[in-house]
């Protein structure tokens, strides 16, 4: 593939990961909430789940997603289980919780699952790549597999850049939290909103 196709889908790419969403915005409140180290846990989340997107797109399961309601709906339910247990998780969370400096309060694992989980269970990510990277692809290379793969890989790759750095630039947020009670609870709180909001979005989401 050329530079005049990869540099344009590129570029796209960035300008779609810096446009406010349920991921970026995601990525956001982990990490004021549990610290720099979590957010970028989250984010290596988050891009496996693109890969997994960008791999079903590749290999043509996605496009089942966009022809059976059944399959959209029962991973839209889960997707919306989820955030809805997110929330509880964060309604119910002390406010001390941010007291312990950088060190997450979830071990890393839970964090990168966290990630993965938020943006795998969302149909709208499947559906999105299938309508996206087709249109970057040039049939006259052949092997459109691989340039489908090639394309994920690149809008990982923008990814990683856009929400790595605002779990960078959002950590240092948390340390005003941290010597406020008053600020954690608020800070918990809106979490849980957000998650509960995110949730709503998703159930009334439709192909």
């Amino acid at each position: 593939m050329n530079y005049e196709t990869l540099v344009p889908f590129f570029s796209a790419a960035l300008i779609l990961g810096i446009i406010p969403g349920p991921d970026n915005i995601f990525v956001l409140m982990q990490s004021v909430m549990h610290g720099r180290k979590a957010g970028l846990l989250v984010v290596l989340g988050l891009c496996t789940g693109l890969l997994v997107h960008s791999s079903f797109v590749a290999f043509g399961v996605a496009a089942v997603f966009q022809s059976s309601s059944w399959a959209f709906n029962g991973l839209k339910v889960l997707g919306c289980g989820y955030l809805l247990y997110l929330a509880w998780q964060s309604f119910k969370a002390p406010a001390n919780q941010l007291e312990s400096g950088e060190c997450p309060a979830l071990t890393s694992s839970q964090l990168y699952v966290r990630g993965f989980i938020m943006n795998v269970s969302n149909p709208k990510v499947a559906i999105f790549f299938l309508a996206f990277l087709p249109q970057f692809t040039q049939p006259q290379l052949g092997h459109l597999t691989w340039q489908l793969l090639l394309l994920g890989g690149l809008f990982i790759v923008a990814t990683i850049i856009v929400f790595s750095s605002i779990a960078l630039m959002s950590a240092t947020l948390a340390r005003g939290f941290k010597e406020s009670l008053l600020a954690q609870n608020l800070l918990h709180k809106t979490a849980a909103i957000i998650f509960l909001l995110l949730a709503f979005k998703l159930v009334f989401t439709s192909l």
